[in-house]
Parts: C-alpha cells; sequence; structure tokens
C-alpha cells in the first residue's frame, strides 16, 4: 500500500530543523535525498514552523549549509501568519510583536505597523512568535494587551526548537503557554503547521492533488497532524523531536515511518522503479 501511495507522489513539503538539518549540521541524507528528487522530477518546497528568520536568512542559511533553494521553494509560518492577518482580519493594521527582528521585518514590510513597548501606544493585535531576542519587559507588555481583550496570534505551536546545543529552545508554544496562565487567554488562532493552509496553498501552486504529496517532517503533533488534516501522505522522520518509542505509539499512526531521509530515498526510488517497469 505504502509504495502505491509513494510512486504517486509529485512533490515533497519537506520540515526543516530535525528533518534536513539540526542546528547547523546538515544530516548526511539530506543533499544526496534532494538529487533523488531532482532525478525523478518531483518537486520540493521546504516548510518551517520556525518565524525567527526572514525568508532572505533562511536563502542564506541553506546556502551556508550547501543547500540551494529559491523563495518559491521556502514557505514560512511568518507568511503563514501575514497571510492569515491579511484575509481574515483586515482590520488589524498595528501590532505588538514578540518576534525577532527578521520576523519584525517581515510584518512591516506586509503593510503592518509594529508599535513599541509602550502603555500609551495601544496595539489593534498582539502577534507571539519564537522570539530569541525576547525581554521579561516585552512578555510583561504583551500580556498586559492579552490581559485588555487584545487578540493574540501565534505564529507556531511548537513547544521547543531542535538544537545541536546542549541547551532547550523555548519555543513559541511554551511563550503562548505562558501567556496563557498569565491572563486565562488562549490564542486567538495559532498559525503554522498543523494548519492544513500551509499544506493547501503548495497544492494550489502547483495544481496537485492531495495525494500526490508527501509531507516529511519529525514531529507527530505538526507534520503529522497536518499531512493527516490535509488528506497529504505523512512521512515522519526520526532525525529530530519524535522517537521511535513514540511513533510506535502514535494513533493514528504516520502513514511510513523512517529513520532518516536516506531510507525514504531508498523506499520512494524502489517505488518509482517497480511503477515504471509495471
Amino acid at each position: 500500500m505504502i509504495k502505491k501511495k509513494l510512486a504517486a507522489i509529485r512533490h515533497v513539503a519537506l520540515d526543516m530543523d530535525g528533518t534536513i538539518y539540526r542546528g547547523r549540521t546538515v544530516f548526511e541524507s539530506t543533499v544526496p535525498f534532494l538529487s533523488l528528487l531532482k532525478e525523478f522530477e518531483i518537486g520540493y518546497t521546504f516548510l518551517t514552523n520556525n518565524p525567527s528568520k526572514s525568508v532572505a536568512d533562511y536563502l542564506q542559511y541553506l546556502g551556508d549549509l550547501g543547500i540551494v533553494a529559491t523563495e518559491r521553494q521556502l514557505y514560512t509560518s511568518t507568511q503563514a501568519t501575514i497571510e492569515y492577518l491579511l484575509k481574515e482580519c483586515p482590520e488589524i493594521a498595528q501590532l505588538f510583536v514578540l518576534g525577532t527582528p527578521s520576523m519584525c521585518e517581515e510584518f512591516s514590510a506586509a503593510g503592518f505597523k509594529l508599535l513599541p513597548d509602550s502603555p500609551a501606544a495601544e496595539p489593534d493585535a498582539v502577534v507571539i512568535g519564537f522570539d530569541t531576542t525576547l525581554s521579561y519587559e516585552r512578555l510583561c507588555r504583551a500580556a498586559w494587551w492579552i490581559s485588555r481583550g487584545k487578540p493574540y496570534f501565534a505564529t507556531n505551536p511548537d513547544r521547543v526548537c531542535p538544537t545541536d546545543q546542549p541547551t532547550v529552545l523555548v519555543d513559541c508554544g511554551s511563550i503562548c503557554a505562558a501567556l496563557e496562565k498569565a491572563t486565562a487567554r488562549k490564542p486567538t488562532a495559532v498559525l503554522g503547521k498543523p494548519d492544513p493552509a500551509m499544506i493547501r496553498g503548495i497544492l494550489d501552486h502547483h495544481s496537485l492533488q492531495p495525494w500526490q504529496l508527501a509531507m516529511v517532517g519529525d514531529r507527530l503533533y505538526t507534520d503529522m497532524a497536518m499531512a493527516r488534516a490535509a488528506g497529504t501522505v505523512g512521512v515522519l522522520v526520526l532525525t529530530g523531536e519524535t522517537t521511535a518509542e513514540q511513533a510506535a505509539q502514535a494513533s493514528p499512526a504516520p502513514d511510513l515511518v523512517v529513520p532518516s531521509l536516506a531510507e525514504l530515498g531508498v523506499k520512494l526510488k524502489a517505488a518509482r522503479t517497480q511503477h515504471a517497469e509495471v
């Protein structure tokens, strides 16, 4: 059954941190896997829930790691959040944002006015991201506006960000958990994966049916949940957050679980070769 699904794949949506690299360490299987996709004329898009870098930053980052990509091959949770606000909340113009300078620049470029940390600068809404520059004062200001009834939006639900360093990177989901405890209010909306809109945009852009796309990632509660919600093929790699034990206990289970992209490449090649011979 999985061979038939893999043989039908025309495009692959690839999570980034934990799937093609960890921190600044590229997995050995990444470049050969991308070459295999090109060999079989399978398109691919890099998806990330990490909004701390802009699209330009990510393209530079990938290039420094030896991975060539174009702007059209990248989609971030910042972009997903901006698109959501522009479409669903056109009345929102002024924001108080917990985010990195790169993330803030993208909101500004999209036409939003970002307000300073002041009780006199009242925003229309608050946006929470994976803010690696977070200060206690700004966290408290965000809580203040949320407690005053302002809607607030999370760029992604991730609790931690994968890293190859001896630390825990507290991500947007955990920052929102602190704000929820402080204000007794949940985010108005949580964007990024597992919101299936991240996948639907790719399907529409490439004129694909859900069964023609594989979502490849390392997290059950974002990558695999999104694949299931969008009706695409879900492939879990065990190079990031999810352990083999957690994968075995997952219900519903991913369509396929592999140790890394290397094994996925082998299975994809076998499925395509067998299909061509039939």
